[in-house]
């Protein structure tokens, strides 16, 4: 789980910049299928690895796919080298990185068939906290690594730059090795029932004479296909939010694109310890209040994050045509300027035009996010992700029982994938066409339907043994 995270955000903050660098024919609408595609790859492999590992050892899933992900960031690392088409060197290598996170639907199942019910929430709740915590440390890489700056070093010999940009993936390469190392010495097959006693492994030929059958019911369907609609629209949410964070704060602030890779990388870490102290604090609150009601508090936090967010008052962002006026380059694409700026020799950057570029018309029109709104904005929204993550995945696997939950935990995870891919493409169009208070605007209505859809399966969220009454809720 902490390789998952770290592979997505380690790069999410520069993906935009270091595309705007190495191919001059990309625009934001192409940065949101870049950012999708790491989706799409996990989206197609979760089914695939939660299937394998129901009947095989989960360290054959584990260690191929980890092996994807690292040839695939160090194909990350090159996508600078071909003539033309980069852009879509760059959208392979992302996908190919997601189809390697595709693991994490074993990872899940591992979990969920390892513990009891009463161990469900707190160990969701720790793998979520190790998730995090690669959210934290990836744009933190990102940060330190920035102050190699562009044009870093070059290794002739092999082709190989590194700089700011591909520092990043040749760690994730580094630690995908690394882990590796750790699923072949250390990982070992373990399953029980809710109850927590010693369950019959399909995943090991050896059998204990203790072990207990698995419990015989029907799982409650509406309830599985609710819980993968809820799970869909909370990463939904937060994989648009992860997007707009670059371009809404380089429209808005006038930031520059290193700027940009550094502030916000800042603030993507500040949320990914603030995720981390609300898992802990999730696992207290949980046995006082309920998994329930817990994920209908995130929601409604997230709510409140994003109306903070839409755009108010009489100031206008700074229009990025005034500066490219001011430096005098006529009938220059906004897109060649922009070449020409990362291709210049000039450690001074002041000359890049910033602010909102003038090609998007709702600039002239809407007001300003102030950066106060986006801090707080931001603070809300990672207070009830968090909370909606972990209790939306605990929930799902009580649901399923005992039976091995590989294929189902596979399709939950496809489902957060198809957001992951649905979400940046369609803040990016909305964004770009329409401006932020539409944007958001949009997604307040999302999450108003989504917990009305919770209200209406309430009841139905309980766990296998307490619907089939081998054990009190």
């Amino acid at each position: 789980m902490f390789l998952s995270s770290v592979g997505f955000s380690i790069v999410i903050m520069s993906i935009w910049p270091y595309l705007q660098k190495i191919d001059q024919t990309a625009d934001a609408s192409f940065l949101g299928w870049v950012i999708a595609s790491f989706s799409l790859g996990q989206m197609v492999a979760s089914p695939i690895f939660g299937l394998w590992s129901n009947y095989r050892p989960r360290k054959e899933p584990l260690i191929v796919s980890i092996f994807i992900s690292v040839a695939a960031n160090c194909l990350y690392a090159y996508v600078h080298v071909p003539a033309s088409h980069n852009k879509y060197y760059m959208l392979a290598a992302r996908g190919l990185v997601g189809f390697g996170a595709g693991n994490v639907a074993v990872i899940r199942s591992y979990i969920a068939g390892a513990t009891s019910l009463q161990e469900r929430t707190s160990s969701m709740a720790n793998t979520s906290a190790c998730q995090a915590l690669g959210f934290i440390l990836g744009p933190v890489f990102q940060t330190c690594f920035a102050l190699i700056g562009e044009k870093g070093v070059t290794w002739d010999v092999i082709k190989l730059q590194i700089n700011m940009y591909t520092a990043p993936v040749l760690l994730g390469a580094f630690l995908g090795i690394l882990n590796i190392i750790l699923i072949l010495t250390i990982l070992r097959e373990h399953r029980v029932d809710d109850s927590g006693r010693q369950c019959k492994n399909i995943n090991f030929e050896e059998a204990n004479t203790d072990e207990v059958q698995v419990p015989q019911g029907n799982i409650d369907q509406v309830a599985v296909v609710a819980t993968n609609v809820l799970f869909f629209v909370i990463l939904f949410i937060f994989a648009l939010f992860e997007t707009i964070v670059t371009p809404l704060t380089m429209d808005m602030y006038a930031w520059t694109r290193e700027q940009a890779v550094l502030y916000d990388g800042i603030i993507l870490a500040a949320l990914g310890v603030e995720a981390v102290v609300i898992f802990m604090g999730i696992k207290l609150l949980s046995k006082k209040i309920g998994e329930r009601a817990l994920l209908l508090g995130g929601l409604i936090i997230i709510w409140v994050g994003f109306f903070v967010l839409l755009p108010w008052g009489n100031q206008f962002p700074k229009i990025q045509w005034e500066d490219l006026h001011n430096n005098s380059i006529p009938n220059t694409t906004f897109g060649e300027v922009i070449i020409t700026l990362w291709k210049s020799p000039r450690e001074d950057h002041s000359e890049e035009p910033t602010g909102c570029p003038v090609e998007q018309a709702w600039c002239l029109y809407t007001p300003v996010i102030h950066l106060a709104q986006f801090l707080l904005s931001a603070v809300l929204v990672g207070i009830g992700y968090p909370s909606c993550n972990v209790m939306s995945y605990t929930l799902y696997s009580k649901i399923l029982g005992p039976n091995p939950q590989g294929v189902y935990m596979g399709w939950l995870t496809a489902s957060g994938s198809a957001a992951r891919i649905l979400g940046p493409v369609f803040i990016s169009q909305v964004y770009t066409a329409w401006g932020p208070r539409w944007a958001f605007s949009l997604v307040c209505g999302m999450v108003v339907l989504t917990i009305t859809l919770l209200g209406a399966v309430y009841r139905r969220l309980v766990a296998f043994s307490v619907r089939h009454g081998r054990i009190q809720e």
